[in-house]
């Protein structure tokens, strides 16, 4: 069930995202947004860990910062393999990826306050 509820509300994130950024991130649906939602839990599950340890010395060089460029090419490879998901060049991808990255960490945050107040 909590899988589900964090699979709905980057859903919700990937349109708000989309909606924010108008005419340069196109998507098809509601459904589509869920497809990009699904591929990019992946993307960070399985191929990002590898892109950041494939790419410390870079990142260690920016202070980190090089992070926000992988963020960006796991939203092209979505892009890629999501039909009916479409960002306008590299620069928007990047402001994508900060943006949709803001609103997973709210979701992250909000489910840590819940958590704690479960405690009580």
């Amino acid at each position: 069930m909590q899988f589900l509820f964090k699979l709905a509300v980057k859903s919700l994130a990937v349109l708000f995202v989309t909606w924010l950024l108008g005419s340069h991130v196109h998507l098809d649906s509601v459904w589509t947004a869920c497809w990009v939602a699904a591929s990019l839990v992946f993307l960070d599950t399985l191929v990002k860990p590898l892109m950041i340890l494939l790419t410390i010395p870079v990142t260690f060089l920016t202070l980190g910062l090089f992070l926000f460029v992988i963020n960006a090419f796991m939203v092209l490879i979505a892009d890629y393999f999501v039909e009916g998901f479409h960002v306008k060049g590299f620069g928007y991808a990047l402001i994508f990826s900060v943006l949709y990255s803001f609103f997973s960490a709210l979701e992250q945050v909000a489910r840590l306050l819940n958590r704690s107040d479960d405690d009580d």
